[in-house]
């Protein structure tokens, strides 16, 4: 636990910007991720390792991860499909990598073209790799249970199967899993409850964080239930933008900033400065390649008359 109530991990440079078709430039990149981390921001997920045939928005993400590892106090995080990624990722430095499983089969098949058992021997040969580092040296191991709220392509996923899936990727190897709610199907009665049946089963320093998205609109919605229940680290895009390129329909990831402001109206300390990370929005709203909106109520409204954020703003 850091020394803030509650963490947010920034996945625009990942999650956001892989699903918008024209690309970033590595300078811009940089610029938007340096304002990130200048406001407090303590984790950013800065892209993923995959080929560039695949998400040539991310093409550069070897190049960003290292920019991001001379950025003092910033913990920087990458998604790999596979040990192929999972290499390049430890190669540049990360600190934390995250491989995700679907817990629908059908959608693990069109987001990584492998079934559940192939994921997870990809689990146990990066848990192999990981553990010819030095301990200091070793990335933090996480496995993201995504689609574990729902599917856009088999519908309804079973919770029992999450716990699973939850367990066979601690058995395989991983540090600890995250909740992911690829297609913006879950409910805040779902987050209190799944959670608690992960932990359980993995133990609930093994469980710390999810990854929502606000496809129907409850993305605050659950992100608050995430928090009342105990989970620590809540994922948000700057501007909202992003989602699963793989998962019809699964647009839209929780703004950073409304959630800032929902966290912070709580009295619940983030660690961001509000000037600052309303300066990285404008940076990257000058970077985003084409007409690409912005989301988000609380960088339109402003800060309420006499509003004190928990944190103390530097």
């Amino acid at each position: 636990m850091s020394k803030f109530d509650i963490e947010i991990s920034e996945v625009g440079p990942r999650d956001g910007l892989q699903s918008i078709a024209p690309i970033m430039t590595t300078a811009d990149k940089k610029r938007w991720i340096k304002a990130l981390a200048d406001s407090g921001i303590p984790e950013i997920e800065v892209g993923s390792f995959v080929p560039a045939k695949v998400l040539p928005q991310l093409a550069d993400t070897a190049e960003i991860t290292q920019f991001a590892k001379t950025i003092p106090d910033l913990t920087v995080a990458v998604l790999v499909p596979n040990l192929r990624g999972a290499e390049g990722a430890i190669a540049a430095g990360a600190d934390k990598i995250t491989i995700p499983l679907s817990v629908s089969e059908t959608h693990s098949l069109k987001n990584v073209r492998r079934t559940h058992e192939q994921m997870l021997q990809e689990v146990r040969e990066i848990r192999a790799l990981i553990d010819t580092l030095p301990v200091a040296e070793r990335p933090k191991f996480e496995g993201g249970l995504s689609t574990c709220f729902g599917c856009t392509l088999e519908g309804n996923v079973p919770e029992d199967k999450v716990v699973r899936i939850a367990e066979a990727l601690m058995e395989a190897g991983c540090d600890e899993v995250g909740l992911s709610d690829t297609t913006g199907f879950g409910s805040p009665l779902q987050v209190r409850r799944l959670t608690q049946k992960v932990w359980d089963a993995v133990g609930k320093q093994n469980l710390t964080g999810i990854h929502l998205h606000n496809t129907r609109g409850q993305g605050l919605a659950n992100a608050l239930a995430a928090v009342e229940v105990g989970l620590t680290t809540v994922d948000a895009s700057m501007g909202g933008i992003g989602g699963c390129p793989f998962a019809p329909g699964a647009s839209g990831n929780i703004i950073t900033e409304d959630l800032v402001f929902l966290l912070e109206s709580m009295g619940l300390k983030t660690g961001i400065n509000f000037e600052r990370m309303m300066i990285a929005r404008e940076i990257l709203q000058q970077a985003l390649p084409g007409n690409i909106e912005l989301y988000g109520f609380t960088p339109d409204a402003g800060l309420p008359k006499g509003f004190a954020m928990a944190t103390p703003q530097f």
